[in-house]
């Protein structure tokens, strides 16, 4: 099993704002943010066409209408002067252009839209993937292209740990062995990026294991690699209140993984500290939050976020030449922000993370590259206060950074002027 080179963790803070952003947003000196869009109801991930048209997926509520895919057309000052939508594809799963088609993840299907010169794709979008299992976990899945002919899609759990659901209430949890919600589910998949009809899991092969949540992967042409940023387990603390303290449980981080053939992520048997910088095995499992679990088996992430987690939704690697070079074939991440009650110093996310990585897939130290999202404080790091919550990004024809919000439909241009 390989081993990564280091691991990091990184404490999510805002900075004091160098420039006067739209909605308060804070950035590094010389870039700059401006308005495209606003109220994308369901907004969530994004890509660009070929034609620079920008495509937008959403995630509607059971008993609301569906609104499939935004077709947004921009002008030349980047602003949507054109809003359509198409399709039924729901779910707000991943969305990614590939080879001048169009591909969306739904909860049972990989579907694929042939673009042409128009804005909205014409005709039904043709299956290429069907069958995924609907039921249980997030139902969210991530796909990423190599280049090569292959198509990864991700495949969530079935839960937050994985224990009998007809054990007594008041009892301890014990961990399921084998675990169910890895039986065709909690892991990635390997398909044809061109082949129609294909079926899961029959028709692709398992390439890696061990994801509780992965909404973020994508493919990195500059280190040659799949990258993919997994959920950490929550309320562990709650769950085993004399093993995990709530600092202990605050340290279990969310894990970006340099994703190979075989890889292990390690849910829903461990988990990792990003305090003490291991892997332990889970409480339900005989786990005593001190011992390592075995490292043979189980993947070491390449970055590690926390204390407090910060609900990574997508990533991105931005190969154009517009940043600085520092940040050039770097990864992106949109963390959402974590749930819960209301904590002094919120909770963690609400941001854009930027993690370096070189072309020997060397990972530099996580940093905050855009902030303010949820408001000027730290408190209003909180799902009932948040103004704004990152969710979805895609690098523009220019490599500009995009970045969508969930709450109120709103899509950011990330630009660096220098100035």
């Amino acid at each position: 099993m390989k081993k990564s080179l280091a691991v990091f963790a990184v404490t999510l803070a805002a900075g004091p704002a160098l420039a006067a952003e739209p909605d308060g947003l804070i950035l590094p000196p010389g870039f700059h943010a401006s308005i495209v869009a606003d109220g994308l109801t369901g907004a969530r991930h994004m890509a660009f066409g070929p034609n620079d048209d920008l495509y937008v997926s959403t995630s509607t509520a059971r008993g609301q209408p569906v609104i499939g895919i935004y077709a947004l057309h921009l002008d030349a000052s980047h602003k949507a002067d054109k809003t359509e939508h198409f399709g039924a594809v729901n779910g707000g799963t991943a969305i990614r252009v590939y080879k001048g088609a169009l591909y969306a993840a739904s909860p049972t299907q990989v579907v694929r839209y042939p673009l042409t010169k128009a804005l909205v794709p014409a005709g039904e979008p043709e299956v290429i993937i069907d069958g995924m299992p609907s039921t249980g976990g997030s139902g969210t899945h991530s796909i990423a292209f190599d280049g090569k002919g292959n198509l990864y899609v991700s495949l969530d759990g079935s839960g937050n740990i994985c224990t009998d659901p007809n054990a007594p209430k008041d009892a301890r949890p014990l961990g399921l062995t084998p675990c169910p919600g890895l039986n065709g589910r909690g892991g990635v998949w390997r398909f044809s990026d061109s082949k129609t009809g294909q079926k899961f899991p029959g028709d692709g092969e398992q390439y890696a294991t061990g994801v509780r949540n992965m909404g973020a992967m994508e493919w990195s042409s500059q280190a040659g690699a799949l990258y993919g940023v997994t959920h950490g387990r929550d309320t562990t603390h709650n769950q085993f209140p004399t093993l995990v303290s709530q600092a202990d449980d605050d340290a279990i981080a969310d894990e970006m993984h340099r994703i190979t053939k075989g890889t292990n992520m390690g849910w829903p048997f461990t988990y990792y500290d990003a305090v003490r910088k291991m892997r332990l095995t889970g409480p339900e499992y005989g786990g005593d939050n001190k011992t390592p679990a075995d490292a043979s088996v189980y993947d070491t992430p390449v970055a590690a976020f926390a204390p407090k987690r910060v609900a990574p939704l997508e990533v991105v690697f931005n190969n154009g030449t517009q940043f600085p070079r520092k940040y050039r074939g770097g990864a992106f991440i949109a963390t959402h922000g974590t749930n819960g009650p209301q904590i002094p110093g919120g909770h963690g996310g609400y941001s854009v993370i930027f993690v370096g990585i070189d072309r020997n897939g060397d990972v530099k130290v996580p940093e905050v590259f855009a902030d303010g999202f949820a408001g000027p404080t730290q408190d209003d790091r909180y799902t009932g206060h948040a103004t704004y919550r990152p969710v979805g990004e895609a690098v523009g024809p220019d490599g500009s950074l995009y970045v969508a919000d969930s709450n109120k439909g709103r899509i950011w241009r990330i630009s660096y002027s220098g100035k």
